[in-house]
């Protein structure tokens, strides 16, 4: 889908952290993401960071001001319209919802269940057509091995890896995705998060991840935006975001001691070469 306009725009949103919610999470929140841009999302536990991301999918409808995803209102639309914007875009959540009988084969082609007619999708489900595309997926993530196994035998870093490769092989255009390294060591958390940067810069896709680890932040993106008690605390390049505006976003959080600590320059032992371009 071609967009004219930015990918994502927010002018003075307020949102819930759920649908239906009417307390607002979010407050007042001015964005604008351009086509192909690649954006990390930091802030405190509680800043509003899923919230965000939950607006920006059409999943929670604003409490206030206005919201336009690739260049649509959403709430503007029929219920079926907007569901049809909806397949143009990707929520990766930090926990997949994935079937746990299910063959991680079927979990990972479901990501193109969007682009698929109703029969289609069913055939996929129970006899994967395209097990090769998922097996790239797969290898990206570091579960070359696993294509035939069922969900149930994985770990909870297995899982989260697994959701990333159906992002990687979605066809959406908008790819947002919340904490995809929480469950991963930092060496593996590097490659993955190196699959899912070149990918969407490959494919042209617009990338909004939100993130614990802002070294990875600063070192891995270009853009961040910092969330604080629901409002922007920071948006801009990740250069401008010294040290000391750190300490004052996590100052008197949950996550004061864990940010100050994940802040710190990775080692070259804990991160792979790639992730320290």
């Amino acid at each position: 889908m071609t967009v004219d306009g930015p990918a994502v725009e927010l002018r003075g949103l307020s949102a819930g952290a759920a649908p239906g919610a009417s307390r607002a999470v979010l407050r007042g929140i001015d964005l604008r993401i351009q086509p192909r841009e690649q954006v990390a999302v930091i802030g405190p536990s509680g800043a509003g960071k899923t919230s965000l991301l939950m607006a920006m999918a059409c999943a929670v409808q604003p409490l206030g001001g206005s919201l336009r995803v690739l260049d649509r209102d959403p709430w503007a639309m029929s219920s079926a319209q907007r569901q049809a914007l909806r397949a143009q875009l990707f929520l990766a959540p930090q926990v997949p919802p994935l079937p746990p009988r299910q063959r991680v084969v079927a979990a990972v082609l479901a990501g193109r269940l969007p682009s698929m007619g109703l029969m289609q999708s069913v055939l996929q489900l129970w006899h994967p057509t395209q097990a090769q595309l998922a097996q790239e997926a797969l290898s990206r993530v570091d579960l070359a091995d696993k294509l035939w196994d069922r969900v149930d035998r994985l770990s909870g870093g297995e899982r989260q890896r697994v959701g990333l490769a159906r992002l990687l092989v979605s066809q959406a255009g908008l790819w947002l995705v919340d904490e995809p390294l929480s469950a991963l060591d930092p060496a593996r958390a590097g490659r993955v998060m190196d699959a899912m940067l070149d990918a969407a810069a490959r494919e042209g896709r617009t990338l909004v991840c939100s993130l614990h680890q802002v070294a990875v932040a600063r070192e891995r993106f270009k853009r961040i935006v910092a969330l604080r008690g629901g409002e922007v605390f920071y948006d801009g390049p990740s250069a401008g975001l010294d040290d000391a505006a750190v300490s004052q976003l996590y100052e008197g959080s949950a996550d004061d001691d864990v940010d100050r600590a994940a802040n710190q320059p990775p080692s070259a032992a804990a991160l792979p070469e790639a992730m320290c371009r």
